[in-house]
């Protein structure tokens, strides 16, 4: 949690140093703005799937449940409510290919293939609940779980799909063991590590605010 903090929190400081202040200019004052924040989500989407090819390697050194923690599906998440679902939509779909092309995992077929369009999935409806919703800690929880709940939907669909169309067996039996049975331990990492990054962000100011207010008391400040 430290490591995924520390990194999109550093970088968002690298790019804020980095671009000129512009809001002065009263003749493209929304311009520049625009541009920053273009520039800022294209970094963070690359940071995140960056940390899509790293994951991996770290939690594969823990026995037993490393797998079972599915690191790529973190970044992708992060991915949908840090750059919006856009960014998140690409970033998830082209994770697992990019690890097979560079490290040969996840195999490209079906598990790579189904699981590009679940990532892609993941991140494009935590984007877009998180941009409907108010910026509330219960609501950080609800569009987390409402991405996760999609996902899972649609990579149940491509594995359908692709077991029409080839020999891969699959059945719904299958798809509760994939989806939720032996995905208890990374849906648990998932619900403790992804709201408390968001909201550590949030704090910071690093990721958009502007829902908040202290007249509320759910909100964060």
């Amino acid at each position: 949690m430290v490591f995924l903090y520390s990194a999109i929190k550093k970088t968002n400081i690298i790019i804020k140093k980095g671009l000129p202040d512009m809001k002065t200019n009263k003749n493209n004052q929304q311009e520049p703005k625009t541009n920053n924040e273009n520039v800022r989500n294209v970094v963070n989407a690359a940071l995140c799937l960056a940390l899509c090819m790293v994951l991996p390697f770290l939690t594969g050194q823990i026995p037993q449940i490393g797998s079972a923690l599915s690191p790529m599906h973190i970044p992708a998440l992060l991915c949908g409510f840090i750059c919006g679902w856009p960014y998140a939509l690409v970033v998830g779909f082209a994770a697992p290919l990019l690890r097979f092309m560079l490290f040969g995992m996840p195999p490209l077929f079906p598990t790579g293939t189904a699981m590009a369009f679940e990532l892609a999935a993941y991140g494009a409806a935590a984007g877009i609940l998180y941009k409907k919703l108010p910026r509330t800690i219960p609501c950080i929880y609800i569009s987390l779980i409402g991405a996760m709940l999609a996902g899972r939907v649609v990579w149940g669909t491509a594995m359908a799909v692709i077991a029409g169309v080839s020999q891969v067996q699959f059945s719904f039996q299958a798809f509760l063991a994939g989806a939720f049975l032996n995905a208890v331990p990374g849906i648990i990492c998932h619900i403790i590590l992804i709201p408390v990054i968001i909201i550590a962000l949030q704090k910071a100011h690093f990721i958009d605010h502007e829902y908040y207010s202290s007249a509320r008391p759910d909100t964060l400040n």
